[in-house]
């Protein structure tokens, strides 16, 4: 098979920056920057009011969607990153009038701060792409929006698929029979939220071990511990990839949030089940980086899934010293010991996450982040949180191009 290539670009009509990518095609999917609410001609911010900032927000990304040929109804998923989890209601009103078919998936978290004072959210995006990137050939895949009635609906789908991948809107601990949040501490918030996505996947013929990655939205992060004990019920032989976040605010006021990536090997039509159903998915750990519970990264078909590393000494499992300039740079190190681990490097990196405890610390982090790439930098979101594991000052995670897909 020829070696696909991944296509960066950038367009003029919405917010340019030196430390990311607006868009980057792999295969299959785009990947897009988050994209705060500022205006492309003045460069500043717009207003102070969350639905004129939320619908800039949305402006941006659908002026990249249309500057490579796409429409918003191709987005697959939308990540809403909020200063007041109380605006959540005002943003979905201005979200809805962007489509004009089924919603995408969404996940909405409220966390600490963002990259730009005066901004009261961020929206980042997942974009289906059938035309694939060169050499593939261009395919008329269609997009395959489900929901059940055994896990709590809303306006957005519970689950988009295209082509090898699920894209599973973010679960709230809601008793899908009542609508209320199940009674109980954050374990069994935990634990409804996984029953309601093992009910989504089994509605659609999947099963929990098709998830690739997890990520794991707590409002304490003191409670990864109990939450991680859960995971090991719906999780029994293989572990996923995992991130947690901390978040100041949940939806309904809830502990506890988890969204998913889900492998999909009998594609979306036109693909046949029979060529695709049987791809393996691949988890792989190294010594190179900090020893966990979890897979430090999950290759299915074109994408790899990479774990959020926090800045700890693999041969210790200790922070580095230092702040958080030393912490970024061994997060990174992290990685790219993963990706090695794997046959791959850093410019195979399509979109990279990264958490900071003091969203003040951007500036400095840029130019250690910006020099472990030699080519187009990836997509990139990044969050102010109030706290990360370990105590730790960043936390980074990553999604990686697969061109080498994983086997039949």
């Amino acid at each position: 098979m020829s070696e696909i290539k991944k296509n960066s670009r950038n367009t003029e009509n919405a917010p340019k920056s030196p430390f990311s990518t607006q868009t980057v095609a792999f295969s299959h999917y785009n990947n897009i920057s988050a994209q705060l609410p500022i205006d492309p001609k003045t460069g500043k911010i717009v207003g102070n009011d969350v639905k004129e900032q939320a619908k800039q927000c949305l402006l941006n990304i659908q002026s990249i969607v249309e500057s490579i040929g796409h429409v918003m109804d191709d987005a697959v998923k939308l990540t809403v990153f909020l200063k007041n989890i109380s605006d959540i209601e005002a943003v979905e009103e201005v979200y809805k009038v962007f489509f004009k078919k089924d919603l995408p998936t969404l996940t909405t978290v409220a966390i600490n701060a963002l990259p730009l004072d005066g901004a009261l959210l961020q929206i980042d995006a997942l974009i289906s792409n059938g035309e694939g990137t060169t050499p593939q050939k261009a395919l008329d895949l269609v997009k395959v929006t489900k929901n059940t009635e055994k896990a709590p609906k809303s306006i957005h789908s519970q689950t988009v698929a295209f082509s090898h991948y699920n894209n599973i809107s973010a679960q709230l601990p809601i008793d899908p029979q009542s609508g209320k949040i199940v009674a109980g501490g954050v374990v069994e918030q935990a634990e409804q939220c996984l029953t309601n996505i093992q009910a989504i996947l089994e509605s659609i013929g999947h099963v929990m071990n098709d998830v690739v990655k997890t990520t794991i939205f707590l409002k304490n992060c003191s409670d990864a511990q109990a939450v991680s004990g859960v995971l090991t019920k719906f999780f029994p032989d293989y572990v996923p990839a995992r991130t947690i976040v901390n978040a100041i605010a949940l939806p309904i006021d809830a502990l506890v949030q988890i969204d998913v990536a889900v492998s999909h090997g009998d594609g979306t039509p036109p693909q046949l089940p029979e060529d695709t159903r049987f791809l393996i998915i691949e988890a792989n750990n190294t010594q190179n980086a900090p020893k966990v519970s979890y897979s430090h990264s999950v290759a299915y078909s074109h994408y790899n899934h990479i774990s959020g590393q926090l800045p700890l000494i693999p041969e210790t499992n200790q922070i580095v010293s230092g702040g958080s300039v030393e912490q970024t740079e061994q997060c990174l190190n992290n990685i790219k010991a993963i990706l090695e681990s794997i046959d791959h490097k850093m410019d195979d990196i399509v979109k990279i996450n990264i958490q900071l405890k003091n969203i003040g610390d951007l500036e400095a982090i840029n130019e250690v982040y910006t020099s472990f790439f030699n080519g187009d930098l990836p997509a990139r979101t990044v969050i102010g949180v109030s706290a990360i594991p370990l105590d730790a000052l960043v936390q980074v995670d990553a999604v990686v191009s697969n061109s080498e897909g994983t086997p039949a």
